[in-house]
């Protein structure tokens, strides 16, 4: 198993005369590059009935190259069925869980994997990956100083710790791990990327200088120059030069559509059938005492959630759960049964409450704002906070973030606009019938007047106040999402009306907006 993302190569293998021409055939093509000659080698030696775990391996190692996640996984798990103390098979299942979006399986893989081949630096590199997603930043840390242990050059791991520094809060040391990534391999894209995302210094111009370059250009992935480009953008937006830095962001977006099709149609279609679904069901939910208090914190990416979520674990009885979701996960496997008897049973395992026996906790999964009809009729004592920003800094925002997964409609601003305006009416009629239970969180008027908004939002919640909350900046526990720098900073103005920097950039995004009659400034 090699790092997350990169290629690998399928085993070669002895095998019986009966499969051996094509075995030997298939590694030959699948290395060259002859994906679907490969695949027919391989589905050959499937059909006759190969027990030769390789064959499965091979293939879906082949599966994943071509995206075909789903198949991947299967093939993986039957290679380890054959031979169930297949390091490697459990190590690059872990991958693939990974890409699949299911977190808590892929770490369970990797660990497994690693129980068979402790000595595996990639593997405890790629465990760290996975922790640092699931918001686990001691644990990630600590996994990816035992691979720089078990290989001192190993860049991909320097720049993953720098990453973890970076959501820990430290972020000298963030920088310093970069700085060696690049010693070590100095066309390792990922951590230019990182690094502009950090307070630069005049110390820094060398690698400015190259990341500006032609030469970092040359024989690169696309996905690579994707971040070339985003890289360049944040240090031009930082220098306060917009012009150029729409330029660099407007081709690094228009690149990764390419290679990552916007998925705005499927999510619109979702956010219309759950409310079909929450309608259809009548509201039952009674609240418990005995049971913690679910704060769902929902809306846009980069609308403010982060900062909420900073505010509200100042306070020392709330359990953050980060950014997961295992409300979908349980809503999933409740309609898989077709029971939704045990729904908030079966959240409130995921959260940990039964072991941990925490009063209250807070959950980050933005999009958990389509399931807020079915989260106020199926989980007790649930509370939503729906945090929401001036709709063009939001889009920005969003545009600028560089998302590495799920949020595929970040690369278009038009269909950027469309996912604003699908939360913003999907929030309102739930707003319609579950008032009491939602609470708007603007962040506009957050910025503004602090004391007024959070003092407003924990009377609400119906806490104690104390001082602490106006300063969430203090905070020192870990954030592994795009604000991970902003939310350690006091709470200010600075992004407010930054959309007007990048007004033509904007346009389209301007254009649908007025389309549905959303005001947003006189400006426009």
């Amino acid at each position: 198993m090699r790092g997350f993302g990169e290629h690998k190569h399928p085993k070669k293998v002895d095998s019986s005369e009966q499969e051996k021409r094509f075995l030997s055939q298939a590694v030959k093509l699948h290395q060259t590059g002859k994906f679907a000659e490969a695949s027919r080698c391989y589905e050959i030696l499937i059909t006759i009935g190969s027990k030769n775990p390789l064959v499965y391996f091979n293939y879906g190692l082949l599966l994943q190259s071509l995206g075909r996640l789903q198949k991947a996984e299967s093939y993986t798990r039957k290679a380890i069925l054959l031979k169930p103390d297949f390091a490697d098979a459990h190590l690059n299942l872990g991958e693939i869980l990974n890409n699949l979006g299911k977190l808590n399986d892929s770490e369970i893989s990797i660990r497994k994997g690693l129980e068979l081949k402790p000595d595996s630096a990639i593997a405890h590199c790629n465990l760290g990956s996975i922790l640092r997603k699931q918001g686990k930043l001691k644990d990630a840390k600590e996994s990816t100083l035992k691979a720089i242990a078990l290989k001192s050059d190993f860049a991909i791991a320097y720049c993953n710790l720098g990453n973890i520094l970076k959501n820990i809060g430290a972020l000298n040391e963030s920088k310093l791990a970069l700085i060696k990534a690049l010693e070590i391999q100095p066309d390792l894209i990922r951590a230019y990327y990182s690094l502009s995302l950090l307070p630069t210094k005049k110390t820094d111009q060398k690698w400015i200088d190259y990341l500006f370059s032609e030469d970092i250009l040359r024989n690169k992935l696309k996905k690579d120059i994707v971040d070339i480009f985003f890289s360049r953008s944040n240090i031009l937006h930082a220098k306060k030069d917009f012009n150029e830095s729409s330029k660099y962001l407007k081709i690094a977006n228009d690149l990764k559509l390419k290679l990552r099709p916007s998925n705005i149609d499927r999510l619109l279609d979702k956010s219309n059938n759950l409310m079909i679904e929450s309608k259809k069901r009548k509201i039952k939910i009674k609240n418990n005492k005995n049971l913690p208090q679910s704060i769902f914190i929902v809306g846009m990416p980069r609308s403010g959630s982060t900062l909420c979520e900073s505010i509200l674990s100042m306070d020392n009885d709330v359990k953050d759960l980060g950014e997961i979701n295992i409300f979908e996960e349980a809503y999933l496997y409740a309609k898989q049964l077709n029971d939704y008897s045990n729904l908030k049973d079966s959240y409130l395992d995921k959260t940990g409450w039964r072991k941990e026996n925490f009063n209250i906790s807070t959950n980050k999964w933005l999009f958990n704002f389509r399931y807020t009809g079915i989260i106020c009729n199926e989980i007790p004592n649930a509370k939503i906070i729906h945090c929401f920003r001036n709709p063009l800094d939001n889009i920005l925002s969003i545009y600028r973030a560089n998302f590495s997964e799920r949020n595929e409609y970040s690369s278009c601003l038009m269909e950027c606009a469309r996912m604003y305006l699908d939360q913003e009416k999907v929030m309102n009629e739930y707003k319609k019938v579950f008032k009491s239970i939602i609470y708007d969180f603007n962040y506009d008027l957050l910025v503004t007047n602090p004391q007024k908004e959070i003092k407003g939002l924990i009377n609400w919640l119906n806490w104690k106040w104390d001082d602490k909350y106006l300063y969430p900046h203090k905070n020192n526990r870990s954030v592994s999402t795009a604000s991970s720098i902003q939310v350690r900073i006091p709470i200010n103005k600075r992004s407010i009306n930054g959309w007007k920097n990048y007004k033509e950039m904007l346009k389209p995004a301007i254009k649908i907006l007025k389309e549905h009659s959303l005001v947003i400034d006189q400006d426009c």
